[in-house]
């Protein structure tokens, strides 16, 4: 007997090193298979939808799913798309749907894809009406749903709705998806309401995995969390036995599409062990309804493709995309490049020099200079973008040659020395300070950080050069930079009312720090999707590297 099993052992290790390599093989041609489905989806859109106008089909989910997966598509094509939301948006007054306020939030998730501005669009703010919290919820969980995703898209703050009953925050439409949650664990329409209809107590497969991508953001929460978990598992027992799924007793393309976005957003592979079933996964049957170079069916009796169902296929087949290479999820567009909205520009005319024109004619636009420059230690780090774009351009360093060391405080002289090089303002050392050696190495940069008004001392005559700097007073450092660089970085009382309040822990900012928050958090320096200000937390140097790079962007000086 033993020297059976002795005999067995290398037979099973043999097999397992066999049965590994083949699944790893079918992983890599299963993933050339969805990308080489994904591309001919594409160029059949850019084909059958010649001329994208808003709407559910032919417009929005197109031009963000052809923008997201980052296809060779003419700039003409989304200019062609935004004159025609523009003039729309102009006919309409403003006014997109009296009752179905998701009609604003997805003209909002396609505009942040081809980096316009949904806050003026032919002289209207889009994201206003969702601060009306009784209007957005009205159609049912859609509402909040949506609502979420397309604030959360760039880290949008939520303006104030002065003709709304009740203000909207992103807290309150988090807590009207979890209540809505039904007891097996999914979400359906109006389900979770007194006024439910009839057959939507149970779980909907579709809605469930919406509600699920709206709430991806947010999984830092345990009540989020646990929801979460609950849902999945409910999915996983709405699988069919080919790996796709059912709504409304149909069994259909789109469902199937819905989760395997949702899965995307969590950060959940296709081939998760829960969304397997007998062998076959949520790809191997999306793959059934495809319909070679003509988009996919609704359902497989069809014998040609569904607009709506290529559309939606399409973009859950971006979304597997961008998770399989580790990129921002489909619906976390700060990685969207921001495009000059040349219809209804709300920025100041771009400097030819670089910059807006009307910022300090000493601060200057600075040049790569080390292309390819990072740090070991940055690698998959949330703001390793923002760090590498500004490593690149000498503004900030690591610790060493190797390590950035993105966890570290960053003291004051630091903070003085990274703003002053990231304007390209000219270092000169004037003795303000006399806790400041004219002979220290930061010298230059802490006197020309406080002659432009950037930072001040913490006295009139020290300046504290090895303290460390909270958040609030990171922000109203940035703050005063932005100014300099020529943005309008006042924000009225009422609105820096709204913006902060939306925070568990506003009331713990300091009176002198809230514009300099509110603006901040506004033009998404900050991202206002955290649940906490941390006002008085200590900074960290991954953080303060975010905030000067979007802020840098947002001047036009990148």
């Amino acid at each position: 007997m033993k020297q059976m099993k002795k005999n067995i052992l290398p037979i099973i290790l043999m097999l397992i090193m066999v049965l590994g390599n083949t699944f790893s093989a079918f992983a890599a041609v299963q993933q050339s298979v969805i990308e080489q489905t994904a591309a001919e989806t594409a160029k059949y859109l850019q084909k059958t939808v010649d001329k994208p106008q808003p709407g559910s089909i032919g417009g929005e989910w197109v031009i963000m799913a052809l923008a997201r997966g980052e296809y060779d598509v003419p700039e003409s094509y989304y200019d062609k798309y935004y004159e025609a939301v523009e003039k729309y948006v102009k006919e309409c007054k403003g006014i997109l749907h009296e009752k179905k306020y998701s009609e604003y939030s997805r003209t909002i998730v396609a505009l942040s894809a081809i980096g316009k501005d949904p806050s003026n669009v032919g002289g209207y703010n889009l994201l206003t009406p969702l601060g009306d919290f009784n209007k957005t919820i009205w159609q049912g969980i859609n509402g909040p749903i949506w609502a979420l995703i397309a604030l959360d898209s760039k880290d949008y703050a939520i303006p104030q709705n002065k003709s709304a009953e009740v203000q909207a925050t992103r807290e309150m439409y988090v807590e009207e998806i979890l209540k809505r949650q039904l007891s097996d664990g999914g979400f359906s329409l109006t389900g979770g309401t007194s006024s439910a209809a009839q057959g939507d107590d149970a779980a909907d497969a579709d809605i469930t995995a919406m509600a699920l991508q709206a709430l991806a953001k947010y999984q830092d929460r345990t009540d989020v969390k646990a929801a979460t978990e609950k849902a999945l598992n409910c999915l996983s027992k709405l699988q069919n036995d080919d790996g796709g799924y059912s709504s409304w007793g149909t069994v259909n393309a789109e469902s199937t599409a819905q989760v395997i976005v949702a899965l995307s957003e969590l950060g959940i592979s296709m081939n998760d062990s829960r969304f397997l079933k007998n062998g076959h996964s949520l790809m191997d049957n999306l793959s059934k309804y495809y319909v070679k170079g003509k988009g996919f069916k609704h359902i497989l009796s069809e014998s040609q493709s569904n607009q709506m169902a290529t559309e939606q296929c399409f973009y859950a087949l971006v979304a597997a995309n961008r998770g399989s290479k580790g990129e921002n999820s489909l619906y976390r567009m700060n990685d969207a490049v921001t495009a000059f909205n040349t219809m209804s520009p709300i920025n100041p005319q771009k400097d030819i020099a670089g910059g807006l024109t009307n910022k300090n004619k000493d601060v200057r636009f600075m040049p790569v200079t080390r292309e390819g420059r990072t740090f070991a230690d940055i690698s998959g780090h949330k703001n390793q973008k923002a760090i590498e774009a500004l490593s690149k351009r000498e503004i900030i360093n690591g610790k060493t040659d190797s390590e950035f060391k993105p966890d570290d405080t960053m003291t004051r002289a630091e903070f003085a020395t990274i703003v002053v090089k990231a304007l390209g303002l000219t270092p000169k050392a004037e003795n303000v300070f006399t806790d400041v050696s004219d002979k220290a190495w930061y010298a230059g940069y802490v006197d020309t950080a406080y002659k432009y008004k950037i930072v001040s001392g913490t006295s009139a005559e020290t300046f504290n050069p090895n303290g460390s700097i909270t958040r609030q007073e990171a922000a109203s450092m940035v703050t005063r930079a932005a100014s300099l660089c020529g943005m309008d970085t006042s924000v009225e009382e009422a609105a820096i009312q709204n913006t902060l309040a939306q925070f568990t822990d506003y009331v713990q900012v300091s009176s002198w720090a809230n514009n300099a928050l509110a603006f901040c958090y506004s033009s998404s320096i900050l991202d206002s999707s955290d649940l906490e200000i941390l006002p008085k937390t200590t900074i960290k140097r991954s953080e303060i590297a975010e905030m000067l790079y979007r802020m840098l962007d947002k001047a036009e000086l990148l």
